[in-house]
């Protein structure tokens, strides 16, 4: 497959090139800056409020102020904002937000310098009919539809508006979904209808995106939309996000593994971070993920060869890379995840607290949790203490020949000391490698027995471009070792850490790469329990190791119909010890059903006071008062047979 087909370059950071869109006094693509944006979150019928949270966002870094117009109301009252935001000196583009109202997008066009329209409920109403048409039928539809958006366009292109084609995963059209499936090319399919509507019009102004709360569809779908454009000779910019990330850790883990992912290709013109938090906060977290990449040097070490061959694995449809199964690594087990304890001064079994192994001294044994880590480093700490029978440790291949006991340890080499060796592991041995010993002496790693894992080292700036080069090479030569994937980081914040980390390591989980993490961090910084609870997020937003609950929950806007952060809490509180169970939060119905579809379970704000309760995409109890709906959610968990105690 060419390698040119969604980025210029597999093995180093160089900016895919789009076209330049104006957007007010603030142009996006091209070689301009990737933008940062956000959304209000209040009533768009409260003006001053409306405004003042704008000026916040504006104040945080905010290049793009996108604002819900639901009816014409409110389209009308976007002229009432952008008025008072100028008079208090800021001019800040204005988007506004459109979804089942073509009428408030044609009003909103005349005032704002960008409207986002939704291809799935534009034009179309959901009611998940899968329905059988013949070609002549589909046409029909498009002309619907071609005559349902033309008017939007026109206005568009006589006041100079921009617009952004938004397709959600969460609420393509029934029409969509019965040709081409819940699928990543269903998603791409459904802006190109709108778009071949636009450019008939010989309209241009135009940002693409292809947002979903699970990033590997959103990945897989951005990548195909970049293919498909340049069959058709588009360079439309690049709007990215993940829908619904959620709020606190789980939601900037999420966010970066789907956003970083993308950046690190080159791929992107603006950024919007979608958490269940105040519409400040998301901006900082758009800014580290942008500034990680503006670091980057632009060279490459001369190590790492361009990638000019077909590739060995499928970037528009995720399969894990096929590794033998070592000591429950690689094959069909799910990642592991390495501590790293070489910094500590000693290991007691209170150290094991912070990486889920919990000691009980009345009891004499361990309570083992659901983000316990696999393996701990111990570097030169000897363990003189029963371990939990789930964990192993590794040792530093000098220290490992000293144990006198080596029940569950396990020797790491460099390269160099595992080929000369004459005492190894029967049962399990750790080799670190980085690309230029890997590229230069394939042929020996090919002869490396049935017991070894492969740490992926890496130094460079760009590093997951050159750890995706190694597990490349080691595919092309059909070399099936479990991979560890090592990342070390030094003097970053906790927030730094967590998205950069999630970049790093998602980005390659998300190609199918990497049979466990391993990071390490100067002086315990972040602490050791941040850096688990990383890594057992970075798994589960990567859908390669579920550990907990996971919670599908909208960034609230003008559109929410209750409070979205206080009720996340609440449902949170009840229902984050359901291992594996999906729930969806959402404030309103724009893309709650179809989001629900991604869900076990969902509650869906329609009305003022009303919660909609969903089992998958199926509704169960329409207008519950929403002082009685967390308890039916719960009741509704138990009578589907997923709850457990406590």
């Amino acid at each position: 497959m060419n390698t040119k087909l969604y980025c210029n370059s597999l093995t180093h950071y160089s900016r895919y090139k789009t076209r330049v869109v104006t957007i007010g006094d603030v142009p996006m693509g091209g070689d301009h800056p990737i933008r940062v944006q956000s959304m209000t979150t209040t009533d768009t019928m409260n003006t001053i409020a409306t405004v003042e949270q704008s000026i916040r966002m504006i104040d945080a870094g905010c290049e793009y102020v996108r604002i819900t117009a639901p009816s014409i109301k409110e389209a009308e009252n976007l002229r009432n904002i952008k008025e008072e935001l100028r008079k208090r000196g800021y001019t800040t583009p204005l988007i506004a937000d459109i979804h089942f109202t073509p009428n408030a997008a044609e009003l909103a066009a005349r005032i704002v310098e960008k409207v986002r329209v939704n291809p799935g409920n534009y034009a179309d109403k959901k009611k998940f009919e899968e329905i059988d048409y013949t070609n002549d039928s589909y046409e029909a539809e498009l002309e619907r539809i071609r005559k349902r958006f033309t008017p939007l366009v026109k206005i568009c292109k006589e006041y100079g508006t921009a617009m952004r084609i938004g397709t959600n995963h969460g609420s393509l059209s029934d029409r969509i979904l019965s040709r081409y499936g819940d699928t990543p090319l269903g998603m791409v399919e459904s802006a190109l209808e709108f778009l071949r509507i636009c450019e008939d019009n010989n309209y241009f102004n135009i940002v693409l995106s292809m947002k979903a709360s699970n990033p590997k569809v959103m990945v897989e779908a951005y990548r195909m939309l970049i293919q498909k454009m340049q069959g058709l000779n588009m360079n439309y910019p690049l709007h990215l996000g993940v829908t619904e990330a959620g709020e606190g850790e789980d939601g900037r883990i999420k966010s970066a593994v789907g956003i970083g992912t993308l950046l690190e290709d080159g791929i992107g013109d603006t950024v919007r971070v979608s958490l269940t938090e105040d519409p400040e906060f998301e901006i900082p977290v758009a800014k580290h993920l942008i500034e990680k990449i503006s670091n980057f040097k632009f060279q490459v070490p001369n190590a790492i060869a361009p990638v000019t061959s077909e590739l060995p694995y499928n970037p528009y449809e995720f399969e894990r890379r096929k590794t033998s199964e070592i000591n429950h690594i690689g094959g069909h087990q799910v990642p592991r995840v390495i501590m790293d304890f070489s910094n500590k001064e000693n290991i007691t079994p209170a150290s094991l607290f912070a990486v889920g192994y919990n000691y009980s001294v009345p009891l004499d044994k361990w309570n083992i949790t659901d983000q316990a880590c696999d393996y701990i480093f111990a570097g030169n700490n000897k363990v003189d203490f029963e371990i939990p029978g789930t964990l192993g440790f590794i040792y530093p291949f000098e220290v490992w020949e000293q144990l006198e006991n080596k029940t569950r340890s396990y020797p790491l080499f460099s390269a160099k000391e595992f080929s000369s060796a004459k005492n190894k592991s029967e049962v399990l041995n750790f080799v670190s490698v980085n690309i230029e010993y890997l590229l230069q002496n394939i042929s020996t790693i090919k002869q490396y027995n049935n017991k070894t894992i492969l740490i992926f080292e890496t130094a460079n700036e760009q590093g997951m471009a050159e750890q995706r080069r190694m597990f490349i090479e080691l595919m092309q030569q059909k070399i099936n070792i479990p991979v560890i994937i090592k990342r070390n980081y030094s003097n970053v914040s906790k927030e730094k850490f967590q998205l950069y980390s999630s970049t790093d390591v998602g980005a390659l989980l998300l190609d199918g790469f990497g049979d466990g993490i391993w990071f390490t961090t100067t002086n315990q910084h972040p602490t050791t329990n941040v850096q688990n609870a990383t890594a057992f997020g970075i798994l589960q937003a990567t859908r390669t190791r579920i550990s907990k609950t996971e919670y599908i929950s909208c960034p609230s806007c003008g559109r929410t119909l209750f409070d979205l952060q206080e009720t996340t809490a609440k449902i949170r509180a009840r229902t984050s010890h359901l291992k594996g169970i999906k729930i969806g939060i959402m404030g309103c119905i724009v893309n709650g059903p179809g989001e629900m579809a991604d869900a076990d379970y969902g509650y869906v704000g329609t009305g003022v006071g009303k919660i909609t309760l969903y089992k998958g995409k199926e509704v169960v109890e329409r207008n519950v008062n929403s002082e009685n709906a967390v308890d039916g959610l719960i009741e509704l968990i138990k009578k589907n047979g997923d709850w457990v105690e406590e």
